[in-house]
């Protein structure tokens, strides 16, 4: 693979990627069940790191990440659930790793190869989360000592991701 083609392809899964990443962060801002909320905010954590990977591999070989909005998911109606959100999103996690395992084989610089590996791993680790969220599974990212209430979740869920 030339150095060109090993660039378009790791730009376009980081386009991809990115898109994700910003979806996530998008239906995190209506996931108003404590546990839920958490688990998407690890997800776009570790996106975060995968992003970072990828951005880095990129200038490595001499360009630029492309960038991605937010989208504008309206909140559900008051009847309305979260959970089709979350269905979409796993749905787009399949759909990603679907993809990209396919494409694997074409990218001989181990390395990057090795690193793609990974993301599609823990992508498909993310679509489990989803799954177990629409199971109604709220362990996901374990335990809480103290459990829900107030002494374990306080008020539930913050209306902003970062407070500063």
């Amino acid at each position: 693979m030339r150095p060109a083609d090993l660039l378009n392809v790791i730009k376009e899964c980081h386009r991809e990627k990115l898109a994700l990443r910003q979806r996530h962060v998008a239906v995190a801002r209506h996931v108003t069940d404590y546990d839920f909320n958490n688990t998407y905010q690890y997800v776009i954590a570790r996106e975060d790191v995968h992003l970072q990977w990828l951005e880095a591999a990129i200038a490595e070989l001499g360009d630029t990440p492309d960038d991605e909005r937010e989208p504008d998911i309206p909140a559900p109606a008051k009847k309305e659930s979260y959970l089709p959100l979350v269905e979409s999103d796993a749905k787009l996690a399949d759909a990603f790793v679907t993809r990209w395992q396919s494409r694997l084989a074409t990218v001989t610089h181990a390395r990057h190869r090795s690193l793609i590996r990974v993301i599609l791993g823990e992508t498909l680790e993310q679509k489990r989360f989803f799954d177990q969220i629409l199971a109604g599974r709220e362990d996901l990212l374990g335990r809480r000592a103290n459990g829900p209430g107030p002494s374990g979740t306080g008020d539930g869920v913050l209306p902003v991701r970062w407070i500063e």
